[in-house]
């Protein structure tokens, strides 16, 4: 039963990039009145910031201290995703950056690292009624979530979506240059040591490839009436 009194409600999902989490997940939290946390920005921002003082990548160590002594903070805005900042720096729009998105499964990749943005990622859930999307929140981060769901599509449909998006962006990227770098993502982030990208024993799987973001939205939306109702 999803519908809690004074407690917490936690909705998860997550799924491989392209799949739609957190277009899903921003509108469900809208749709809601609940929290949107986008756990991806958090290793994006960290990938980001090694990336800008030049730290190795595959230096676990260095990005642990880099991790603990930075100020992360999201933002909720009002029809758009949630603004997130690193030190007081608006890094929003930087960590959608082809070269953020091509090295921050490496950096995700990381144990220790993400024990430290699980940390965050739990405090920000405690309080607060939360949609929280990523690659193991329902696995990981919130295992005990009311709603667990993995949002997967097939690889072409990925693509095509990831090459709008980067393309509307100002960025020139043809369709196999984009599909076959989800799929070198998809094989790091399925076979890493630490969280790899599964759906969680109890997530509902939904297939978004022939749908619209308002009909995910919706199943979803019936998913959790059908909990309420139990």
């Amino acid at each position: 039963m999803i519908k809690k009194e004074e407690l917490v409600i936690q909705i998860t999902i997550d799924g491989p990039a392209g799949a739609g989490k957190s277009t899903i997940a921003k509108k469900l939290a809208d749709k809601l009145r609940f929290l949107y946390i986008d756990t991806g920005a958090m290793y994006r921002a960290i990938t980001y910031t090694a990336l800008q003082q030049g730290i190795p990548l595959d230096d676990e160590a260095a990005l642990v201290k880099l991790t603990t002594s930075v100020n992360l903070d999201m933002v909720q805005q009002k029809e758009a995703k949630p603004k997130i900042y690193c030190n007081d720096l608006d890094l929003t729009l930087a960590i959608r950056e082809p070269l953020v998105s091509r090295h921050v499964s490496q950096v995700a990749a990381h144990g220790l690292v993400r024990q430290e943005l699980v940390k965050l990622q739990r405090k920000l859930a405690q309080k607060n009624n939360v949609v929280m999307d990523g690659r193991d929140a329902g696995t990981v981060v919130l295992p005990n979530a009311d709603c667990k769901i993995f949002l997967t599509a097939s690889l072409k449909e990925r693509a095509r979506r990831r090459c709008l998006e980067l393309n509307a962006g100002g960025h020139r990227h043809t369709l196999e240059m984009v599909k076959a770098d989800l799929a070198r993502r998809d094989t790091y982030d399925q076979n890493r040591k630490a969280s790899p990208l599964i759906p969680a024993t109890d997530a509902v799987i939904i297939d978004t490839t022939f749908l619209t973001p308002a009909e995910v939205v919706q199943k979803i939306l019936d998913l959790i009436k059908e909990k309420e109702s139990d």
